[in-house]
């Protein structure tokens, strides 16, 4: 599979289809010192901000991937095709606190091309971020309380935005 150089302003997704149906990998660490760890992530966005492209991603403080995020400077998001469900399914409720998760899928971690942070070799999609902003989700500024139906715990979200430094991909993602 061979990933071309998509320019920030030629990425071409449907946004609501890769977010609910392909879901991602965002991974943190660094490759060099094999120090890093990755989850599934199904709920962020792409947009501008700052006069900057973006990603933003959420990640609740309990989860492993957490310490990474905050640690390091930067992430990557893998998007792939439908035939490795069950492995971003693995990856999003196994921790990586309890051993080598990835090593149970048939994904393989490789350095990206920009960030330290990996990507993956299978992936159809990656986007390469340096983190610019994050804040924690405040249940009094929730406007529909159904949104705090989703934390029971009480264990709400932070939310990191990441410039967008690279993105490599199928030519279907470039418009």
């Amino acid at each position: 599979m061979e990933l071309i150089n998509i320019p920030n302003n030629k990425l071409s997704v449907r946004i609501n289809d890769i977010w609910y149906n392909k879901w991602f990998l965002l991974t943190s660490g660094d490759w060099e010192t094999q120090h890093f760890n990755t989850m599934t992530v199904a709920w962020g966005f792409f947009g501008i901000m700052w006069n900057k492209p973006v990603a933003a991603v959420v990640v609740r403080p309990g989860r492993y991937t957490f310490e990474f995020i905050e640690k390091y400077e930067h992430f990557t998001l893998s998007a792939f095709d439908r035939q490795y469900r069950d492995d971003l399914n693995l990856l999003g409720t196994k921790s990586g606190r309890d051993g080598d998760k990835i090593s149970e899928t048939k994904l393989n971690p490789t350095p990206s091309v920009i960030v330290p942070s990996p990507s993956f070799k299978e992936a159809e999609l990656i986007i390469e971020c340096k983190k610019i902003y994050w804040d924690d989700f405040k249940p009094e500024h929730f406007l529909d309380s159904l949104i705090d139906k989703n934390y029971p715990k009480k264990d709400y979200h932070r939310i990191y935005f990441g410039e967008t430094l690279k993105i490599s991909g199928l030519k279907k993602y470039h418009s």
